[in-house]
């Protein structure tokens, strides 16, 4: 496994990191001993950074990636953690708080479920209305310097959000979508980043399985997350399966497949960036370990890019309301 470095200054992680979100929520039923086996596999191939969050299962995600950790040294993992997202006991969401106190009560807990006393790198899951950044972002400055956490990321922020967090305390990265079929980073906030030295923690790599190569209609009888995301929906997901076919002949010459071609062109498009790989089992790495070994020259891009137009995906990433909380597109 290759490594990238973190921010300006920061250690080497893994090229690709596992997200460990889809474990415990949002897509269904998951295998618990699976979804162990599918971290230590992770380990034995070299990754280094595991991606996860307070409300993802409402503590049951940290809690099994303590169990899978267990007898790893603590600093052969990199562990990031997102906060602010609130619950109710239905599972549903019912707002954020980033206020400085519930930014370090919510930080007491996830040290005690996943049982190690620093967090490698901490970062609100949205921006909060309510609470300027700076105060947030002061708030986790706070836990640097009492040594419980050793880097800040932000997750879903635009670039004048950015430039005043990395105003009060260096920004390490930022996580947000960025695929193929997410590419509205690349005008404003990618630039930022590059200007400030903010690495971009890429997650949604394969557009929550659009870009695998084996979705297909049918299998919208499942019931989770994608059941209402916009891009699933209707002649939204005629178009977007007919983009997916056209990536799929230059995958076929390429000898390789959908998935691993597009994960390359995110890995491609610089050094700077950390794909996450959402997993749930085994065999959803496979094409993320291959992808990280695949060339791909000038021409493979403009011809991926041109089988892919940004304009021509339909639907957005998020629902309507959910899109209008992001403030970022």
């Amino acid at each position: 496994m290759q490594t990238r470095k973190l921010g300006k200054n920061g250690p080497e992680v893994s090229t690709i990191g596992l997200g460990c979100m889809g474990m415990s929520d949002l897509y269904g039923n998951a295998d618990r001993m699976e979804s162990i086996a599918t971290i230590h596999e992770a380990i034995d191939k070299g990754v280094t950074l595991f991606d996860t969050g307070d409300f993802y299962g409402m503590g049951h995600n940290e809690l099994l990636l303590k169990e899978a950790l267990k007898g790893t040294k603590r600093d052969k993992a990199f562990i990031s953690v997102k906060t602010g997202v609130l619950r109710s006991p239905d599972g549903g969401w019912i707002g954020m708080d980033n206020r400085p106190q519930a930014i370090k009560n919510a930080l007491a807990y996830t040290l005690q479920r996943l049982g190690t006393d620093y967090i490698d790198l901490y970062q609100p899951a949205r921006v909060d209305p309510n609470v300027p950044i700076e105060e947030t972002i002061g708030a986790m400055a706070d836990l640097v310097t009492q040594g419980y956490v050793k880097h800040i990321g932000l997750s879903e922020a635009n670039a004048e959000t950015v430039r005043k967090a990395h105003a009060v305390h260096p920004i390490s990265w930022l996580q947000i979508e960025y695929s193929l079929f997410s590419r509205g980073i690349e005008a404003e906030i990618l630039p930022t980043l590059r200007e400030l030295g903010i690495s971009l923690s890429a997650y949604g790599v394969l557009s929550r399985g659009l870009l695998s190569g084996k979705w297909r209609k049918e299998r919208q009888a499942q019931i989770d997350f994608r059941s209402f995301a916009p891009r699933f929906m209707g002649e939204n997901l005629d178009q977007n399966l007919a983009l997916v076919e056209a990536l799929r002949q230059i995958a076929v010459e390429k000898q390789t497949t959908v998935a691993q071609l597009a994960i390359g062109w995110v890995l491609a498009q610089g050094d700077d960036i950390i794909p996450l790989i959402g997993a749930r089992k085994r065999s959803h790495l496979e094409d993320a370990f291959a992808a990280v070994n695949l060339e791909l020259t000038q021409s493979d891009l403009e011809r991926i890019e041109a089988a892919v137009p940004a304009d021509k995906v339909a639907g957005t990433r998020y629902a309507k309301e959910q899109m209008g909380m992001l403030g970022v597109e």
